[in-house]
């Protein structure tokens, strides 16, 4: 038996990544969005978050690996969509750093147009990724939603608000909207609060001309 990453950060990291073109497909800020809603939603899904007015809230007292419900603990009531963009960049490393202290992935300096320093990922074992594109596709499109394992439920949810094309694509989002729908009510609210912070994300990009 494979077996493959424990919390929803590394899953969501591991399913953005291109065994083809050897990259990630989505990289930088936006990547860190889909990973910080990845450890919201799965506080969220231990007790360890609620929410209250939309907002989240402090849940039953547990295991914090990424420091994201102490952050919210100490602050005044913000949205969803707050928690997401915080801090995401620094979120990246931290997964990609995990991931390779644990043997799932290698890292080797390359440079980008033969000058720029840079960093190239490979996936040490690509049955890994096989596994999770699994559940995945069984989640999108298998067995029904009430008995999908919740992490599986939360890619799904995730991928499709964060525009994680290597699992939901623009056709597939369109196909199973529904189902979607029924996977995200599953997840929780951090699903929601990633689709706003990239819905602002390309709000602000669109007005800069990027």
């Amino acid at each position: 038996m494979v077996q493959i990453p424990e919390t929803l950060p590394q899953r969501m990291f591991l399913l953005a990544y291109d065994t083809r073109k050897r990259r990630l497909t989505m990289r930088g800020e936006r990547l860190g969005f889909v990973l910080r809603a990845a450890a919201l939603t799965e506080l969220y899904l231990d007790g360890r978050l609620g929410e209250e007015r939309g907002k989240p809230s402090a849940g039953t007292p547990g295991p914090d690996p990424y420091g994201v419900a102490a952050q919210i603990g100490a602050s005044r009531p913000r949205p969803w969509q707050h928690w997401v963009r915080k801090d995401a960049r620094a979120m990246v490393r931290t997964v990609r750093d995990e991931l390779e202290s644990g043997g799932w992935i290698r890292l080797r300096p390359r440079r980008v147009l033969l000058f720029f320093p840079g960093t190239e990922i490979e996936v040490r074992d690509p049955r890994v990724l096989k596994t999770l594109s699994g559940g995945a596709r069984s989640a999108l499109r298998g067995r029904p939603v009430a008995h999908v394992n919740s992490l599986d439920a939360a890619a799904v949810a995730l991928a499709a608000a964060g525009e994680v094309r290597a699992v939901v694509s623009r056709s597939e989002n369109r196909r199973n909207r529904a189902r979607i729908a029924e996977l995200t009510a599953r997840t929780g609210p951090a699903a929601s609060g990633l689709r706003k912070a990239v819905r602002q994300q390309h709000a602000a990009m669109a007005s800069t001309g990027g």
